[in-house]
């Protein structure tokens, strides 16, 4: 019996765990596959960013080359989120009430045809009239999202790939060329190590937000008139609430920082819907800290070549802070390109 060929996918971030998820469901009985990496799922690091993640879905309208890209892969994480919120509740996708409410939107929310492109496609997506606003606010929107209890989701994710026979290696990388090492016939590695290794293009944003045990039925994304964000995302299956946040690129430091957490606070106490009798109090769980692998010009998709001619690196890091909404996307357009360079044959249909 001929060796089955390995792929190795190197990163268990919601980015690798996708792309592991969905290149396995589709491998013909020839392949076979292993997920390695530093962290999995049951670990906490500050430098392992999707278990801190919010996470819900939210459109960022734009007309840049990278904005079109990552609404396409946006919309198809989507429709994949609205199955599993239907079918998989155990997987911490649930079906949500979104609004947004902006007090000096940017000029990009002020374009019909960029608001068309990226809300068009969300079920109940309606524009909120003045009457229908909270004082203060020119811009608001309502539709129905998604929000991820994040840690869930993940193991979800792996514990699907295990279930389907997937492998795991626990494995710190110096180099993604160590991978073609870890089975016999590896000869692609598909590289979701969130910064790339050594990529220029990539830095890290310091996020913190807070986790508090205050309930709440609906995200609700807010942009205060000094140009500034608050939000807060309810956690599925109990989950508490988060409430953020903040974008600090180049910031490397590790420790939540208690002015931050009361300006956050203090932020969403003017709109946050509490229940009668907290007096605009929250219940605070925790601060959270986490780096979101970031690359200028958006998420690196390539196939690479290495010098040999007989091993290939497929990248998929650099999501930065919308490594949940653009997910099942980018490991759909994974696997794409890796059938396109013959790394892959599809699984023959029944």
């Amino acid at each position: 019996m001929a060796e089955k060929e390995t792929i190795v996918v190197i990163g268990a971030g919601v980015l690798g765990l996708s792309c592991a998820l969905y290149i396995q469901q589709h491998l013909p009985p020839s392949q076979t596959i292993i997920l390695a990496a530093r962290e999995f799922p049951h670990h906490t690091s500050i430098n392992y960013a999707s278990p801190w993640a919010g996470a819900h879905y939210r459109p960022v309208p734009g007309s840049t080359i990278q904005f079109t890209r990552e609404e396409t892969q946006a919309k198809r994480t989507y429709e994949h989120f609205k199955t599993l919120a239907s079918h998989e509740p155990g997987s911490g996708v649930q079906s949500i009430q979104g609004i947004e409410h902006l007090e000096n939107p940017p000029q990009e929310y002020l374009d019909p045809e960029n608001i068309r492109n990226a809300y068009g496609h969300l079920d109940g997506f309606s524009q909120l009239t003045e009457e229908e606003c909270p004082p203060g606010v020119k811009w608001g929107v309502q539709y129905k999202t998604f929000v991820v209890n994040s840690p869930v989701y993940c193991a979800y994710l792996l514990r699907q790939f295990v279930l389907k026979g997937g492998r795991t290696r626990g494995y710190t990388f110096q180099d993604p060329r160590e991978a073609f090492h870890l089975a016999s016939a590896v000869k692609t590695v598909v590289n979701c190590s969130g910064m790339g290794f050594g990529d220029e293009k990539s830095f890290i944003i310091r996020g913190q937000t807070c986790l508090v045990r205050n309930p709440c039925s609906m995200t609700v994304t807010r942009q205060n008139s000094d140009g500034s964000w608050s939000f807060c995302i309810p956690r599925p299956l109990g989950g508490g609430t988060i409430v953020g946040g903040t974008k600090q690129p180049h910031n490397w430091d590790p420790n939540p920082s208690l002015e931050t957490r009361g300006q956050l606070l203090a932020n969403a106490a003017k709109w946050f819907p509490f229940e009668e009798g907290k007096a605009g109090q929250f219940d605070v769980i925790r601060d959270i800290i986490g780096r979101r692998p970031t690359r200028e010009g958006g998420i690196r998709i390539e196939a690479e070549k290495l010098s040999d001619g007989r091993e290939t690196l497929v990248h998929a890091y650099g999501a930065g802070g919308r490594g949940f909404e653009l997910s099942w996307g980018v490991a759909e357009d994974v696997f794409e390109l890796m059938k396109e360079n013959g790394l892959v044959k599809e699984k023959a249909s029944l």
